[in-house]
């Protein structure tokens, strides 16, 4: 054990070392050339997304957890919206307007990331299958509209305005956005035990460092802003937590991945059985109390040896006992004594003429009214 940990915290600090590493190259990066620093981020995303897609489509029949395979669908457009971005940033000399088009795909980019994040929980908290193909057809219409908006027509808000910065669209919608992003965490955090811990955890630390990201591209002016540098670092964290949680899990454990909503349901049926099972217990006890109940009662029936002269029932050992002895040690019941009126008539009638009638057994010399103990 000891061992294990060892080498679990050495590789906790090469992991930590290479992110210290890559952080501090990126700046130095920034530092040199901007330009070189943000296509460096933007096409590490990319290729994250696009891996994220490969991944989800070629295991759509396995993933049973909804939410997920909602997600990879989405981010192969996440990633050509991220990519057109790339292309259109300040510095790349690929559309007629240096920049302007970058804040408009950003927004676009972060809008269909953010609203796909939160709808997914509708597909994970109704159980409804999600139709692969629709969804693919979908998302393609969906991104087709907005490039054509952005880069054709040209009818989507302006984002930037060169040489003065944001235009309140563009904040308004970085606040917009991360108010859907935090809805987005809190059915996260609702939602938990349909993830695993650790996938759950990245998740969580991907949708906060990208509403972060969000937030910090509130404030800039210049495109090249340290504002803007910080909101790229975020923005790699996020997709760094996205990669850790789907595609380094899908690669390193696929099993545990694909098949994670199929031992939810096991453990599932296993506390059903166990609750069946308890409840077998309860019914057999049950049956068990009833049947020693009839057991008793089946005493009081059948066919009982009496004496024909003197009342008394013979019991399974052979004894003779009284009628009400019997009665009693066989049953709840319990008797009084008395003597009943035709009775008493005939006893007095005999004691008045001084004899007592032969056909007439003598009264027992018992009192008129006797309990049982």
């Amino acid at each position: 054990m000891q061992i294990a940990g060892q080498i679990h915290s050495r590789n906790k600090t090469v992991y930590w070392s290479f992110i210290a590493a890559i952080v501090t190259g990126l700046y130095l990066t920034s530092r040199v050339n901007y330009l070189l620093f943000h296509n460096t981020v933007e096409f590490f995303s990319i290729a994250v997304a696009f891996s994220l897609f490969m991944i989800t489509w070629n295991s759509k029949q396995y993933i049973k957890n909804q939410y997920l395979l909602v997600i990879g669908i989405s981010y192969l457009f996440v990633g050509i919206l991220d990519m057109v971005h790339t292309m259109a940033f300040k510095g790349m000399p690929v559309f007629r307007i240096d920049g302007y088009y970058a804040p408009q795909l950003w927004i676009a980019s972060r809008y269909l990331e953010s609203i796909t994040l939160l709808a997914a929980f509708v597909f994970l908290q109704s159980n409804r299958k999600v139709a692969a193909n629709k969804l693919l057809v979908f998302y393609l219409a969906l991104t087709t509209l907005l490039l054509a908006s952005i880069l054709y027509w040209e009818v989507f808000p302006a984002c930037l305005v060169i040489g003065k910065g944001l235009t309140p669209f563009k904040i308004y919608s970085e606040y917009i956005i991360s108010a859907i992003l935090g809805a987005a965490i809190l059915l996260l955090i609702r939602n938990k035990n349909h993830f695993t811990p650790s996938v759950y955890k990245l998740l969580l630390l991907s949708t906060v460092y990208s509403t972060i990201a969000g937030l910090c591209f509130v404030f800039y002016i210049d495109m090249y802003s340290f504002s803007n540098l910080v909101g790229h670092y975020f923005k790699l964290f996020s997709f760094m937590m996205i990669y850790d949680a789907v595609i380094a899990t899908g690669i390193e454990d696929p099993y545990f991945f694909i098949f994670n909503e199929l031992r939810v349901t096991n453990k599932a049926l296993e506390e059903e059985i166990k609750l069946r099972q308890l409840a077998e217990i309860e019914r057999e006890g049950v049956i068990k109390s009833l049947e020693q109940a009839l057991d008793e009662i089946k005493v009081l029936k059948g066919i009982l040896p009496i004496c024909s002269y003197c009342k008394k029932i013979r019991d399974d050992s052979g004894y003779w006992s009284q009628l009400e002895i019997y009665i009693r040690d066989h049953s709840d019941m319990d008797f009084s004594h008395g003597v009943c009126p035709d009775c008493m008539k005939e006893q007095l009638a005999g004691i008045e003429y001084g004899r007592v009638k032969e056909s007439t057994k003598p009264l027992r010399p018992w009192p008129l009214t006797h309990e049982w103990s």
